[in-house]
């Protein structure tokens, strides 16, 4: 104990160097802009590939569908393989095959083909995010870490809102091929990067396997996934929704169950003892049920309302992206000062205008309007979202912060999920409604966009019980100063609840 006490002091008492963080960090960034791209870009392409494989919607969809649930299986395994082979080791391992999944799927001859490629780049990618943010966190002094978390948001906000734009030219000016082959330059940067400036992570050797754990975490998270999506696409009360979210259910329960009595477990629950830590996440989710669950819908309304293309559609979510761009590293700069209460309670006033805003457009509403209410949005998730994950970490152990990266974004996983199957389900019904109640020879498109409005309205009142939330929020009490007692000073107080 003495050693590892002696190692957080000499590391307390060395000067912060921007310019010694900034290469490891840009490796991790350049990492992570490779996975969250991804995510975005192949939605766009989805009517091309259809029409290029002589496939169907329903098959072209599992393209998606294989690639969250890859995902998600792999998230909750990046804690133990951190601990067993090293931060940087996994890191660079699952880029690469990531990067492998990428060619493969440039490739693909048949629908089949890139279905399971795109497996194969779900479970590199999974591992990215997590470790990626375990590994910034470690670096950044506690002083300091706001700042530094927030540089790591950016591309966290900025890369799902440019994946349409650099999809949608690729697509119509290139061919579908090369939204898979732009990961493999940008892929080997990171590689290259992360290879030269990556810190040595110090391995725990042999950390005791959590087989139960390593078995259930997939399942669970997987299926609660997979019935989430059949749910929100199909119906809920379909065989395929039914059967996969309670196969999750039953699997979640029981994983809660195992990981509470293991001694080293996969996810590390118990920090759930820590109320600020609780506080925080719930917040967390409520912030992304309302932003994730309708950022869906705007590029929705855009396409089939007010028939712009993929390419006129990013250019018109552009604002999102500039604004979240200043708010991320403004918001990390004042949480350094401040702390995560007034961030998350500013930005989620701000979010929640946006989306009353939003709840009341039309068929002809001008776009500089929607791209004032787009910018509000990027603004307010930029001030409160990276804030209040560095909150989160902040409420952990630093010991456990290995284990807590992939138990928020497994969380992530599946509360998104849950957001936009039950917001695409909500919207259904509403157009439906809405088209029942008018007159014959109505204009079809005012009952759909009468459902988008009363979607964004949703996700506005979701967002306001977070600026009620945000008023509990508190410095978490389980840190001490960055010292020598910090590791040993955590477990009490999370014991306790504090």
């Amino acid at each position: 104990m003495s050693k590892i006490n002696n190692g957080s002091v000499a590391a307390a008492e060395q000067p912060f160097s921007l310019k010694a963080i900034l290469p490891p960090l840009l490796a991790i960034i350049v990492g992570m802009i490779m996975v969250i791209l991804d995510g975005t870009v192949v939605n766009v392409a989805v009517p091309e590939l259809v029409k290029y494989f002589s496939s169907d919607l329903s098959t072209i969809q599992w393209a998606i569908t294989g690639y969250t649930l890859a995902l998600a299986a792999v998230i909750p395994l990046a804690g133990w393989m951190t601990d067993r082979y090293g931060s940087k080791q996994v890191f660079l391992a699952t880029v690469t095959m990531f990067v492998l999944g990428s060619i493969l799927c440039s490739v693909a001859q048949t629908s089949s083909q890139l279905v399971l490629f795109r497996v194969i780049q779900g479970l590199g990618g999974g591992m990215v995010a997590p470790i990626g943010m375990a590994m910034v966190f470690k670096l950044a002094p506690i002083e300091r870490r706001g700042s530094i978390m927030g540089m790591l948001g950016i591309p966290m906000l900025l890369a799902p809102a440019m994946g349409p734009i650099l999809s949608g030219w690729l697509v119509e000016s290139v061919s579908w091929h090369w939204i898979f082959l732009i990961n493999l330059p940008i892929g080997i940067i990171a590689i290259i990067l992360g290879v030269k400036y990556l810190p040595k992570s110090e391995k725990k050797g042999k950390t005791p396997l959590d087989l139960f754990g390593m078995i259930l975490a997939p399942i669970a998270f997987s299926m609660l996934a997979y019935g989430v999506n059949e749910g929100g696409g199909i119906g809920w009360s379909s065989t395929q929704a039914i059967a996969g979210l309670s196969v999750g259910g039953v699997a979640l329960i029981l994983f809660i169950i195992v990981e509470l009595r293991h001694k080293y477990p996969l996810l590390e629950l118990r920090v759930f003892r820590s109320t600020d830590f609780t506080r925080g996440i719930i917040l967390t989710w409520v912030t992304q049920a309302a932003l994730f669950g309708s950022m869906l819908f705007v590029p929705l309304y855009l396409q089939q309302i007010r028939n712009f293309t993929p390419l006129e559609t990013g250019l018109i979510l552009l604002p999102q992206a500039l604004a979240s761009g200043i708010g991320m590293p403004l918001g990390g700069r004042l949480f350094d000062k401040i702390g995560a209460r007034p961030l998350a309670f500013v930005g989620l006033t701000i979010i929640s205008t946006a989306l009353f805003l939003l709840s009341g457009i039309t068929v002809d509403t001008s776009l500089p309007v929607i791209m004032v209410c787009l910018g509000l949005l990027g603004l307010g998730m930029g001030l409160s979202m990276m804030p209040l994950n560095t909150h989160v970490l902040n409420s952990a152990p630093r010991e456990w912060v290995g284990r807590v990266t992939p138990l928020t974004a497994a969380a992530q996983q599946v509360v998104v999920s849950f957001a936009v199957a039950g917001m695409t389900g909500y919207l259904t019904s509403q157009i439906t409604t809405h088209t029942a109640e008018m007159a014959q020879g109505s204009n079809p498109l005012s009952a759909a966009v009468l459902g988008f409005n009363d979607v964004f309205f949703l996700s506005g009142c979701i967002a306001v019980a977070g600026v009620v939330i945000s008023t509990v929020l508190r410095k978490p009490k389980s840190w001490g100063k960055a010292s020598g007692d910090e590791a040993s000073a955590v477990e009490p107080a999370m014991m306790s609840g504090h």
